[in-house]
Order: C-alpha cells, then sequence, then structure tokens
C-alpha cells in the first residue's frame, strides 16, 4: 500500500530537510511518538539505527536512515508486522518555501497483517497526512523562532529618546 501527501513549508529546503532527518525532533512533531531511542551510528546519517517508541500501544519501529542528500531522505521503518519505506523529497519553490512530497510504501507481514492493512487503509494514510501537516506546522514554527531570534534586540541607548518635556512658566 503507498501513500503520498504533499505539503508547502514556508520554511527554505535546506531547513526543511535538516529538521525532517533529524530523528531527536521527531516528538515534537509526531505526536503519536513517546520518544526516540538512538541504537547506533550518527543519528540521521546513513546507516544510522534508532527506534520510534509509542505513546499508547506495544508496537514501535526500528528506522534506519538509508539515504540522506540535501533535497532527500529515505528511511525504512521496521515492525512486527509491518515494513514502511519513507521517501521525503524537499523542492525549491520560486518564493523560497519548500514542497515537501512524502511517499509511504508499506509491506505487512504475513496474511493476517496484510488483510488488516486493507482494512485500515484509510487510517493509516490519515495518520501519514496528518503527520506531514504536523511537519510543516512544526517547521515553520521552528523557522519563525530563528527570525525572532536573528532580529537584533535594541539596546538602551539605541532606543528613541522622548522628548523633554518642558515648564510652562
Amino acid at each position: 500500500m503507498k501513500s503520498i501527501v504533499v505539503v508547502d513549508v514556508d520554511a527554505p529546503p535546506k531547513e526543511v530537510a535538516s529538521l525532517f532527518a533529524d530523528p531527536s525532533v521527531n516528538t515534537k512533531w509526531m505526536h503519536d511518538i513517546e520518544r526516540y531511542e538512538p541504537v547506533s551510528g550518527k543519528q540521521g546519517m546513513p546507516g544510522s539505527v534508532y527506534r520510534l517508541i509509542p505513546k499508547r500501544g506495544s508496537m514501535f519501529f526500528t528506522a534506519t536512515v538509508v539515504k540522506r542528500y540535501p533535497d532527500q531522505l529515505e528511511l525504512n521503518l521496521d515492525a512486527e508486522n509491518v515494513t514502511v519505506e519513507v521517501h521525503g523529497t524537499m523542492k525549491s519553490l520560486a518564493d523560497g518555501r519548500t514542497r515537501l512530497i512524502s511517499k509511504e510504501n508499506f509491506k505487512f507481514k504475513g496474511v493476517w497483517n496484510r488483510a488488516y492493512g486493507v482494512l485500515a487503509r484509510p487510517a493509516i494514510k490519515k495518520a501519514h497526512r496528518e503527520h506531514i501537516h504536523a511537519f510543516k506546522k512544526f517547521a515553520e514554527q521552528q523557522r519563525q523562532q530563528r527570525e525572532r531570534d536573528a532580529t537584533p534586540l535594541r539596546t538602551k541607548d539605541q532606543r528613541p529618546r522622548p522628548k523633554k518635556k518642558t515648564r510652562k512658566q
């Protein structure tokens, strides 16, 4: 089963790609994930492995970063009953925003799990859509925060001085 979600993110491609590839921030936008646990390798880089532990339920995913390019990320998510190939592609738009194309290919293990996959297709696609829209919101908030932090604050000496009141006699 395949699921494709496309969103335009109000942030530059380099920022979007960096956030999308960083597993340490997954819990900030994947609201059903309790935590991530690094297993091996430099996290977010090809060959690295980590676990995603859910807030509810017992199904956790072991993620392996397959490829990471400036505009592309590929992961394999492996659970007891399903493997998910995740492909994220970032495309620069003329106005400085980023088009994120997220493709997920689900491969259910065993006959019963394949049957479940057919029945759960709408819920799976909905969860994918919600995750990507939550990522879009997270990435845009990060951009706004970075811009606020980069805005220099005026020091006391740089503030406009109020006009002196003169006394009328």
